[in-house]
């Protein structure tokens, strides 16, 4: 079993985490799959997706070793709970709400709290979340998280929202520690149509771009 730092090594490595919104809980093992064949090993099944904690359970008991099977779209204690139990290992949040951090480190796993603003970033900070989710992230961009970064280093930053290919590098320049990447990884036309040839492809070009950010 993985420790907390564990999982957080690995969340970091390359660092792409894809936000999952499945339209079937069906989906979720092939789709997981389809990522991790690409190199995108952190893989966030959304509470929006149906039936999520069964979908959950599933792609964590078949891809084992080879993935972080983790949950987002957290916004009640009780879902948090049930998504641990089924085998999440790591818990997101696109508020923050703080009650959620003893459950996520209870069970050993890192925690990421969603945040908009400076002082929210600094809440879910000093009451002990691992990450800092900054959402959404397209309408505020790379220049903030420099901004950001500057009185407030020591945040561990994950943008979600506004991530493409495109702008993955400029993120990471900014000092991001890692991306959250939903629609612009896994298109609408994907999901339609279960192509996981095409999201294979370009969860290998999210991550080429990663490891060539960090690497410059």
């Amino acid at each position: 079993m993985r420790t907390k730092q564990q999982i957080i090594e690995q969340l970091l490595s390359p660092g792409v985490i894809a936000v999952v919104r499945a339209k079937r809980a069906d989906q979720a093992v092939p789709l997981a799959e389809a990522l991790v064949a690409g190199g995108v090993i952190a893989v966030e099944i959304t509470m929006t997706t149906p039936n999520a904690i069964a979908a959950i359970r599933e792609a964590s008991e078949k891809l084992g070793e080879r993935a972080l099977i983790g949950v987002g779209t957290i916004l009640k204690p009780y879902d948090c709970q049930a998504a641990l139990d089924a085998g999440a290992q790591f818990v997101v949040s696109p508020i923050c709400r703080t009650e959620l951090i003893p459950l996520a480190h209870t069970a050993n796993k890192p925690i990421m709290l969603g945040s908009y603003t400076p002082t929210e970033a600094q809440i879910a900070h000093e009451a002990g979340s691992d990450f800092i989710k900054i959402f959404p992230a397209d309408t505020l961009g790379p220049n903030y998280i420099r901004a950001l970064r500057a009185p407030l280093p020591h945040l561990k930053i994950v943008p979600t929202g506004g991530v493409d290919l495109k702008t993955i590098g400029e993120f990471f320049k900014a000092g991001v520690a890692a991306v959250g990447a939903g629609s612009s990884l896994i298109s609408k036309d994907v999901l339609e149509k279960d192509d996981w040839a095409a999201l294979t492809k370009m969860a290998a070009e999210f991550v080429k771009a990663a490891r060539a950010a960090k690497a410059g």
